[in-house]
């Protein structure tokens, strides 16, 4: 490898043009080469807002380019697993989009890969949403705040059911396959606080069963859910109350509660970058603001971690692909609990 590290592009997006090739672009010694995105026509026009000199027409080319030394991979799910593991076989470092996968089979082929690549990076772009907030908790929860945990809830919605939302790629189980509104990203989040769930029983409703698909002028019909409550056990035996919705107008948060025996905190998002964390321990009167010193937080630095993996500087902490096989696993726990009607037990068989 040259000592400049030649980054290929398959799929350029509003995220990915917003942050993976700008700041992949600032980073010393690294060069955007080559791109690939839906059509020719879109590839060129992001070609030449970011001065990329080549454009390939199928990513096959692009990941099978010599003259490339990364893959980032910024396409919907159904993409995610068949182009990591050509890269993989191709000799290239992968940073891929998240979600993971389709599924969670997906998912540990993609790990199976990795691992027998250990000489390649591989990466997954994180869940950012407790990003600011992160190291405080796991700090609070190591130190006894609040005790031992008994219980968590979580509340995330994006308002009132609108019935006239024109029909999106991430309701597509084709392209989305089980991963359902920011289920993963949330899930991802707390799973670094508190571990992995160890048993899931879920509820799923469709609200809107038929969404017009605008693109190719014809009515679609929905089955990814747009209302999921969870009910998790936790490793420690503590139980987790999850609820994601996208029908639920004026329901408190995004928040997540943590109750344990001596304490209690709260983390709620207020705004997208507002994160308002606060506490109360046994004895005290009212819940109060809890300031999260400079030390205690972390700000998103993805693609400096991808950079610095590849040269040999650090190793990637966030997202590693066996926490993402983690909240694969997870979400497709959660489909299958509501398809079936049963408990469903993590890690999956």
């Amino acid at each position: 490898m040259t000592n400049t590290i030649r980054v290929g592009f398959v799929g350029a997006g509003a995220n990915t043009r917003l942050h993976h090739i700008p700041k992949l672009k600032k980073i010393p010694g690294v060069e955007i080469a080559a791109v690939v995105n839906r059509s020719r026509a879109s590839s060129e026009r992001v070609a030449q807002e970011f001065g990329i000199e080549r454009v390939h027409d199928h990513w096959q080319q692009l990941v099978n380019d010599p003259a490339i030394d990364a893959v980032m991979i910024g396409t919907w799910p159904y993409l995610h697993c068949p182009i990591t593991l050509a890269a993989l076989a191709a000799g290239k470092h992968v940073l891929t989009e998240a979600r993971l996968a389709m599924n969670a089979a997906e998912a540990r082929q993609m790990l199976a890969a990795s691992r027998a690549r250990p000489d390649l990076v591989t990466q997954v772009v994180p869940g950012p949403t407790t990003f600011a907030a992160d190291p405080m908790i796991m700090h609070l929860l190591a130190d006894g705040y609040i005790g031992e945990l008994q219980s968590m809830d979580l509340k995330v919605s994006t308002g009132m059911m609108n019935h006239d939302a024109p029909f999106h790629w991430r309701m597509n189980r084709d392209f989305s396959g089980f991963n359902i509104l920011s289920m993963g990203i949330w899930y991802e989040c707390i799973s670094r606080w508190v571990g992995p769930a160890r048993a899931v029983m879920a509820r799923t409703r469709v609200a809107t069963p038929y969404r017009m698909d605008k693109e190719h002028g014809e009515r679609r019909s929905i089955d990814v859910p747009d209302h999921v409550e969870v009910l998790t056990d936790l490793a420690n035996g503590a139980i987790a109350r999850l609820h994601w919705s996208s029908v639920a107008g004026f329901m408190p948060g995004p928040e997540v509660w943590l109750y344990g025996s001596e304490g209690t905190l709260r983390l709620e998002q207020r705004g997208r970058d507002n994160l308002v964390l606060s506490g109360a321990r046994r004895g005290d009167k009212e819940m109060a603001p809890i300031a999260i010193p400079a030390d205690k937080t972390y700000s998103w630095r993805v693609e400096e971690e991808f950079i610095g993996a590849i040269r040999g500087q650090e190793t990637v902490r966030r997202t590693s692909f066996l926490d993402a096989v983690n909240y694969m696993e997870f979400t497709e726990a959660v489909h299958v609990s509501s398809r079936e009607g049963r408990r469903v037990y993590l890690p999956l068989a």
